[in-house]
């Protein structure tokens, strides 16, 4: 029981982690760090993950309060439909280190009524609908510091492989063919620098704790063209949480997520409507199928958002998955 118990630990300080699933949609809910109800095997080895996120932006906010309009000529959009396909290769040649890769797929459906005017009818929606690969994440991870493994740090990239720049038109309505706004392509085209640091321990006999802090910062960003730039504005990220683990096969688990994200940058940017601060509450649940099969499940419900400028954002996200180790 006492080496179940150091494993099962071992999974809450490694994971814990792992990069947060945080991909480009403004100061939306990406926030959540399902990594941390994945299970880790502390032998060398490697950990083949799937997750499914859903996230609905159908809510429209200013600042910290929810808003039925915004002023005249500004954008009044709709709803934005996120839903990602993730899948993630681990890969520990040692119980000190870690390497992570993330691949998702992105599917993005977006509706917007354009430039809001007051003393008009709301023209026709314009929407559009995007299915693609987005940007990749590599990860490296050290947890060697301390004999228990309990504090470590963590080194990444972003990689600019999805699409990006006007790949991604209006179908229908007053925009169609028009690019959509660089913050809802599939990718940033810029490559990130991720860096982060974690930590954990036990709180009580079946209670366990965890933090990790990471910050995401543009180095690179691509220009099809002069005046044709883009630049995602830096994040930061906070995640504390606990799991309890009378019952190994069914671990719940709590999660406090807060973002702080800068305004994006550059001729493509949505300057006035990309940065703010959010807070989430997270329960989740992983389950032990068989073996080194594990399975698990997370809703993510917003307490808390300071936004600049108009904003669409959840009312709540759901996230799914599994992972095997072998």
């Amino acid at each position: 029981m006492k080496l179940l118990s150091n494993r099962l630990n071992m999974a809450v300080a490694f994971l814990s982690i792992a990069p947060l699933t945080s991909w480009a949609c403004a100061t939306c809910g990406c926030t959540l760090n399902s990594d941390a109800a994945l299970g880790y095997f502390a032998e060398p080895g490697f950990r083949l993950s799937f997750e499914y996120d859903y996230i609905h932006q159908d809510q429209l906010r200013s600042g910290r309060r929810a808003i039925s309009s915004v002023p005249d000529g500004a954008e009044l959009e709709r709803d934005t439909l996120n839903r990602y396909l993730t899948l993630g290769l681990d890969y520990s040649p040692t119980a000190d280190w870690n390497i992570d890769l993330r691949v998702p797929y992105v599917i993005r459906t977006h509706s917007t009524y354009g430039t809001y005017d007051s003393t008009q009818p709301l023209p026709p929606v314009s929407d559009s609908r995007s299915s693609s690969l987005g940007d990749m994440k590599w990860m490296a991870s050290y947890q060697g510091l301390l004999p228990e493994h309990n504090f470590g740090l963590q080194l990444g990239l972003k990689l600019p492989t999805g699409q990006y720049g006007t790949d991604v038109k209006f179908r229908s309505g007053p925009a169609a063919g028009l690019p959509l706004d660089a913050s809802l392509q599939p990718g940033t085209g810029s490559t990130d620098i991720i860096v982060g640091a974690y930590y954990y321990r036990a709180v009580g006999h079946n209670f366990d704790a965890f933090a990790n802090v990471q910050y995401q910062s543009a180095v690179t960003s691509k220009q099809s063209q002069p005046g044709n730039d883009f630049r995602p504005g830096n994040s930061t990220s906070v995640t504390v949480g606990v799991r309890y683990e009378q019952d190994p096969h069914w671990v719940p688990q709590l999660q406090v997520n807060l973002l702080h994200k800068n305004v994006d940058r550059g001729a493509l940017a949505d300057i006035t409507d990309t940065a703010g601060d959010v807070a989430y509450l997270s329960p989740g649940l992983t389950a032990r199928v068989v073996g080194s099969l594990y399975v698990y499940g997370f809703a993510q419900i917003p307490v808390y958002s300071n936004l600049v400028g108009n904003q669409l954002f959840p009312r709540y996200t759901f996230s799914v998955g599994g992972s095997y180790a072998f």
